[in-house]
């Protein structure tokens, strides 16, 4: 597949000269992208690229989609508002009215909705800021490998040591625990239970723990079920509120449309963002149990927390995906059919590849050489294929493709995933 026509590469390069040093994506990518429709993006120079990245998970529904581009441009075209702070506009009681009739209602979760700025990290922070408010305490425990943003508080509870290294200040009022799966006995939450229950212990009682069910950026880490009914429970025996971060997991990414519905858990508070918007928007939500809202008006807020351009685009994803169980079914197929691939990949490759994980549709493939997974994402670019790395020494390649790939499109990024991992061998 090419473009109709090319462009001359620019003289100067300005991403060189003008941009910031802390840019990353762009240097295991190194061209111009210029559109994209579906699963695919495409270069000033007309090259093809599967994306099996999708924005770190923020268009579960593809690029450019074509019904909510058409609810966007509609609402656009007839000068429908675009900033509204968080006043009351037609654009956000239609989403949040869809929300509820959609999500929350069918799945019996009691939220009460709130848009903090429209960041993951900061519905993470709005949900930190909330629970001591409620708890009266400081402490929040989190776990091994979590990434929960780069805002300062997100960053205490978030594990990466080259990420928490950039705050530049101590991180404090947290206390890390083992994911499942880190330790050996890995369902047992009998030392932290010990630490909770004896007064000698010198842990200060946490307000919350805050949990990803899967965690993406550190290395695509399935919790099981289980573990995390077991984790709630020890949340409401010990006057703790549980959070999930569903920021990239959330929306469908694992099946449902949230990714704690498998474990049959209700967290206090869930953080929601990437892909809620369906069109890559930047839009974030922060629920919680209606009993939690004891904000003051005003106490934490943000100037484009009112994206009401999202607001319509997330409102035609939910009308679109969601009024029926089609794409849960859909997604967990396409997951089926991805951890097929990677079972062959890994067969091929018994004595470097560590192991393989995911859920629906995030899949990691880990190898024991560290470096193995950055060299097969850049062969995979140059092949034609887009697809990061994670994990606390990027030794794991992510995959997130987006939920409406067809099968054969899944195919077509898998061979080239699969012939990038032959080459660097």
């Amino acid at each position: 597949m090419t473009l109709p026509h090319t462009v001359a590469h620019p003289g100067p390069d300005v991403f060189e000269t003008l941009e910031s040093e802390v840019r990353s994506y762009c240097r295991g990518w190194p061209t111009v992208f210029e559109r994209a429709r579906g699963s695919y993006l495409y270069d000033e120079r007309g090259r093809v690229y599967v994306d099996f990245f999708t924005g770190a998970g923020s268009l579960n529904y593809g690029h450019n989609n074509p019904i909510l581009k058409g609810a966007l441009l509609d609402y656009l075209q007839r000068d429908g508002v675009t900033h509204g702070l968080d006043m009351s506009t037609t654009a956000k009681r239609a989403f949040l009215k869809t929300f509820q009739d959609v999500i929350l209602h069918p799945r019996e979760l009691p939220y009460k909705v709130m848009f903090p700025g429209p960041t993951g990290a900061n519905a993470v922070e709005a949900a930190l800021k909330l629970a001591r408010k409620v708890k009266g305490r400081e402490t929040v425990v989190s776990f091994t490998n979590a990434f929960h943003g780069m805002t300062l508080g997100a960053l205490a509870v978030t594990g990466n040591a080259f990420k928490r290294a950039g705050a530049g200040v101590p991180l404090v009022h947290s206390t890390p625990l083992p994911y499942d799966g880190y330790l050996d006995d890995v369902s047992s939450f009998a030392w932290f239970e010990r630490l909770l229950a004896d007064k000698g212990s010198g842990l200060d009682r946490p307000a919350a723990v805050i949990v990803e069910t899967v965690q993406g950026e550190g290395g695509i880490n399935v919790a099981g079920s289980g573990w995390l009914r077991e984790l709630a429970e020890l949340c409401r025996h010990h006057d703790m509120l549980l959070i999930v971060d569903d920021v990239q997991m959330g929306c469908g990414r694992t099946g449902a449309f949230f990714s704690f519905e498998e474990s049959g858990i209700v967290p206090d508070i869930v953080t929601v963002s990437k892909s809620i918007s369906g069109y890559g928007l930047p839009m974030a939500l922060c629920l919680f149990k209606p009993e939690l809202d004891i904000w003051e008006p005003g106490e934490h807020n943000g100037t484009f927390r009112g994206n009401n351009p999202a607001f319509v685009t997330a409102t035609a994803a939910l009308n679109t995906y969601w009024r029926d169980d089609q794409l849960e079914k859909q997604t967990l197929l396409r997951g089926e059919q991805v951890a097929q691939e990677l079972a062959t990949v890994s067969a091929e490759h018994l004595e470097e590849v560590k192991g393989v994980r995911g859920r629906g549709l995030v899949w990691g493939l880990e190898f024991h050489d560290t470096h193995r997974a950055a060299r097969a994402a850049a062969r995979a670019f140059e092949l034609g294929l887009l697809v990061e790395t994670s994990g606390p020494d990027s030794e794991v390649l992510k995959l997130l493709p987006p939920l409406t790939v067809t099968p054969d499109e899944l195919d077509e990024g898998l061979h080239v995933l699969a012939r990038a991992i032959r080459e660097t061998a």
